[in-house]
């Protein structure tokens, strides 16, 4: 008689298997079943799926990771297939002013047990901070009226804190969950670019003033860590690195390259030690982002020498330390110029080699290196935003539409496949939410 697997050698064996061949090893006999349905077997297949379970765990004790596999795979075909059944279309009104810029809250990317909700915090030139609540289209709370209209938002979803800022500067941290305020700051000038960092250290907040000057936050405390002098009476926009060990400050309009920032040395400043940065050799940057699948790999959009054409240029950033010194090496890996008729107002990555442009209502994406890989001209009107995630992209228009793209993984560089488009109609005042 063969000898039969043990259940540590078959929980081995079922390591390697895919969702649908551990439901079939499952029904072979009791032990097989009990072994198929181990926590950490169901745990590695959705954390190979989606990486972002690491940031937004499962909740314990309301889902199990077997659970939480079939439920958001549910999720993301319905998601796929756009079938009208599965959207409702909320609409949320109660600003009297424009909403500036919304941000996502909840501290859980995605749950599926009866706490289920989701939650969004906005900002308005009418002077007010809000939350929502998705599902419902429903006013959870509202921070009382401030001294000037606030512009710009980020969220903690883990700590539930939201940090607005105003037009003159004053940046303030509010609980997500109740709407009362936590600690506040006030910048001299008023603010740039304000950028959310979760580094491994802590939570931060990087600050840009329209001085130039780039502010180190504690998180939730506001306390100033650090203050450098970047681009001098100059508007900048701060993007963080994947690793959140690098942040690029991107000047507005001006003839010299992004500058980027090593950030440990912006944690813990040193007295009479300037904080560790390189310029990229580019001119005339207009746009830059991070290639999520990358540490440290930056997209530069830029004019070229004649200063007439834009180009993207793609760096790779490595920080070399030597005895007490740290230097940063800047590697050019790859450049290439676009279409003369292309004027693209945003700008994003996906994987390690992938960018996609909005160019008026045209969806277009190229490798680092030029090739064009797609374009798509489904919106009739400009596109207004994009979300870029590793499994979809969905854009935004004047024409009152969502547009819904797939990522289609099975070749070895990745294709955007257009799937559907939602309609909702929207007033200056109001927001339309689609939720599943």
């Amino acid at each position: 008689m063969a000898a039969q697997l043990g259940p540590h050698e078959l929980l081995h064996v079922f390591s390697f298997l895919e969702a649908r061949d551990l439901l079939l090893a499952a029904q072979v006999n009791k032990v097989w079943n009990e072994v198929s349905m181990t926590k950490e077997l169901w745990r590695q297949l959705c954390l190979s799926r989606w990486a972002s379970c690491r940031a937004f765990p499962v909740v314990l004790g309301t889902q199990t990771w077997k659970q939480y596999y079939f439920c958001r795979s549910e999720l993301e075909f319905r998601v796929e297939s756009g079938r009208p059944q599965d959207f409702i279309s909320k609409a949320i009104s109660g600003h009297e002013g424009k909403i500036d810029q919304l941000a996502y809250v909840s501290p859980h990317e995605y749950r599926f047990d009866e706490m289920a909700r989701s939650v969004v915090c906005t900002v308005s030139s009418d002077c007010t901070v809000r939350a929502w609540d998705l599902h419902q289209g429903t006013e959870i709370w509202s921070s009382p009226v401030q001294p000037a209209p606030l512009v710009s938002l980020v969220a903690y979803p883990l700590l539930q804190l939201v940090v607005t800022v105003d037009t003159q500067g004053l940046i303030i941290g509010w609980k997500a969950d109740t709407g009362s305020e936590w600690a506040s700051f006030c910048l001299p000038t008023s603010c740039s670019s304000m950028e959310a960092c979760s580094h491994p250290e802590g939570s931060f907040l990087m600050v840009a003033c329209a001085a130039g000057n780039l502010y180190t936050l504690t998180v939730p405390q506001l306390r100033v860590v650090s203050k450098v002098a970047t681009f001098p009476h100059t508007s900048v926009s701060l993007t963080c690195s994947p690793d959140q060990q690098w942040v690029s400050v991107l000047p507005q309009g001006s003839g010299v390259g992004p500058k980027v920032f090593f950030t440990q040395p912006l944690l813990h400043p040193l007295e009479d030690e300037l904080p560790v940065s390189t310029t990229l050799p580019v001119r005339l940057s207009s746009r830059a982002c991070w290639a999520p699948d990358e540490a440290a790999r930056l997209m530069v959009m830029h004019r070229d020498d004649s200063g007439m054409h834009l180009a993207i240029t793609t760096f790779g950033l490595k920080a070399s330390k030597s005895r007490d010194r740290v230097s940063i090496l800047a590697q050019q890996l790859a450049s290439f110029p676009l279409p003369g008729t292309m004027t693209p107002h945003l700008m994003q990555g996906h994987g390690s080699q992938v960018i996609l442009l909005a160019s008026r209502s045209e969806l277009v994406l190229f490798t680092i290196h030029g090739l064009q890989l797609v374009a798509f001209r489904d919106h009739q009107r400009p596109i207004t935003s994009m979300w870029v995630d590793p499994n979809r992209v969905v854009t935004s228009s004047l024409d009152l539409s969502l547009r819904v793209y797939v990522w289609d993984k099975k070749n070895t560089c990745p294709i955007l496949k257009s799937c559907y488009q939602l309609l909702g109609g929207s007033h200056r005042w109001a927001r339309t939410c689609w939720s599943l």
